[in-house]
């Protein structure tokens, strides 16, 4: 059994139902609770002063959020924000933290998920922190499909709309617009019926373009 197998069948665990625009928690709220996506997707964000959106990061159905701030104990630093509707699991703090101190195998299973989010994250800030909005958004789209498995050339359709990449990578739409045309020509990537299917960083490498 799985750590998400454990939760499913934990007694303590309800399911909630929550709409687009809906928040599951915000900036400066405590934690209380691990969640899990059964369905749906949710992203966390910031607002700047002036009301502009930061987007930090996306959740997809079958990944858990929340449980590093939960263990840290420190207050949200991010809002999680519901993109669709979604079904999300809900485990409270204690029943969260008991199975991980009577299951050393489900413990080290969070923990190698944690450092594979760290790993990533500190692989698309490098890249996200260039001058260069092709780096930019390469980072971005590399940090997708990191995740997948098939990482055949063109296969991965980027689950992002052109305004959800502005706002990850700082850029304006325009010039996210501008540079994934250029990134086509390049044949970085294709774009059909408005999908945006990536080339996977590693398989240009090694392809020597």
């Amino acid at each position: 059994m799985n750590f998400g197998d454990k939760i499913l069948h934990s007694r303590n665990a309800i399911i909630k139902k929550y709409r687009p625009s809906e928040f599951i928690f915000k900036e400066g709220d405590t934690p209380h609770f691990y969640y899990r996506i059964l369905n749906g997707r949710i992203k966390f964000n910031n607002y700047s002063e002036d009301g502009k959106e930061v987007i930090q990061n996306f959740f997809e159905k079958g990944t858990s959020f929340g449980d590093s701030f939960l263990l840290a104990q420190l207050p949200y630093p991010v809002n999680a924000e519901v993109l669709e509707d979604s079904e999300i699991l809900r485990l409270p703090e204690s029943d969260y933290i008991n199975i991980l101190h009577e299951e050393p195998g489900l413990c080290m299973e969070r923990n190698k998920d944690f450092a594979e989010r760290l790993y990533f994250k500190s692989v698309i800030e490098q890249q996200i922190g260039s001058s260069k909005a092709s780096a930019k958004l390469k980072g971005l789209m590399d940090y997708y499909k990191s995740f997948e498995k098939n990482k055949k050339p063109f296969s991965f359709p980027i689950p992002l709309t052109r305004q959800q990449m502005a706002n990850f990578t700082g850029l304006c739409v325009e010039t996210v617009i501008r540079t994934l045309k250029k990134m086509e020509i390049d044949n970085l990537l294709k774009i059909h019926n408005s999908k945006i299917m990536y080339l996977f960083m590693i398989e240009v490498i090694f392809s020597g373009s």
